[in-house]
């Protein structure tokens, strides 16, 4: 399962993201994190509907997003939204 996160480099919130989504990563194995920067990757941002950093998208093994985010998420969210992508 894939776990894009758009970010943007002085976005404050996208820290506390970053910190979220790495124990994720932790706790769950079979999570992969790919961070997209708002600037550098502009189309699959505008591709995804990205309005605002932070924002998550979890995507199950078949590509079909599951859970959507905007702002920082809890561990607790991003946790069950992982559950629902397996």
């Amino acid at each position: 399962m894939e776990l894009i996160f758009f970010s943007s480099a002085f976005c404050e919130p996208c820290l506390q993201t970053r910190a979220v989504l790495a124990e994720v990563e932790r706790l769950v194995p079979a999570a992969t994190v790919r961070e997209l920067d708002v600037a550098h990757d502009n189309a699959a941002a505008e591709a995804e509907g990205i309005r605002t950093t932070p924002t998550i998208i979890v995507h199950n093994a078949a590509g079909d997003e599951v859970f959507r985010a905007t702002g920082v998420p809890t561990l607790a969210q991003v946790l069950v939204a992982t559950a629902k992508a397996l």
